[in-house]
């Protein structure tokens, strides 16, 4: 066997993204599933929610994710991404994913980070979010977006998680028109540049192209966000039909 032959990979000869997804999360795999591009593949790990703190251990990230991150590496990823918006909504954005870079020694975002750099390159000054939390947890995604220098116009929740985090797997069951109903009164209620879909398990991917033909801006979600980041740090331009105005612009700033 020739040297070449040794190193030539069948599956993902383009990128390798790592994906880490709370164990309750159904939705994320599925959603980037339907989003395949030629010579990518996507390899995933599961780890426990956390809550949003200070790292316990010297690298500054939560141990469970230390761990996490330690049973992707040895795939060789080209670009690892920690895929759990609320998780990750610390600040400054690029926190996380330096301290994450730094111990995988590989490109790597969160979706909070992703999804800062997509409205950063939408050019989205002012932003409305529909999302399926309870106000905690809104009251949170707000105060992170407002700190890296973004106007929330308007954030409204389905009130998910308010008796526990046992609710949260109700997230990905939600039906389509409540998911479409929802994501139309958040806008009307503060229309803004772009509308975020915050939450990596709720069913979005089918609605973002009908969302932005009706309300006339550009629709994110986290799993979009996410995606297109991933693929960035991987060297990979995002080109990938139905699936919203980010994906679709090939930008790779």
């Amino acid at each position: 066997m020739t040297a070449g032959a040794e190193t030539a990979r069948v599956w993902g000869g383009r990128a390798r993204l790592g994906l880490i997804v709370p164990t309750t999360n159904t939705v994320n795999e599925a959603e980037w599933a339907a989003m395949r591009m030629d010579g990518v593949t996507v390899h995933s790990a599961r780890m426990p929610l956390h809550a949003v703190s200070a790292g316990d251990d010297a690298s500054g990230l939560p141990a469970i994710l230390v761990e996490t991150i330690g049973q992707l590496t040895p795939a060789q990823p080209t670009s690892l991404a920690y895929s759990c918006t609320a998780g990750s909504m610390v600040t400054p954005a690029e926190a996380m994913p330096a301290a994450m870079s730094a111990l995988a020694e590989l490109p790597c975002t969160s979706t909070a980070a992703a999804i800062v750099a997509a409205l950063e390159t939408l050019k989205a000054g002012t932003v409305a979010i529909a999302t399926p939390y309870h106000d905690a947890l809104n009251t949170q995604s707000k105060s992170f977006l407002e700190d890296c220098g973004f106007s929330v116009t308007s954030i409204q929740g389905l009130g998910i998680g308010a008796g526990g985090p046992d609710e949260f797997t109700r997230i990905a069951r939600l039906d389509t028109n409540t998911v479409r109903d929802h994501a139309i009164d958040s806008f009307r209620r503060g229309p803004a540049d772009v509308l975020l879909l915050s939450c990596t398990d709720m069913p979005t991917l089918h609605l973002l192209d009908e969302l932005e033909q009706i309300l006339g801006v550009a629709v994110l979600s986290s799993n979009t966000a996410t995606l297109w980041r991933t693929l960035q740090l991987s060297g990979v331009e995002a080109d990938i039909d139905r699936a919203g105005k980010l994906l679709a612009a090939r930008g790779t700033s």
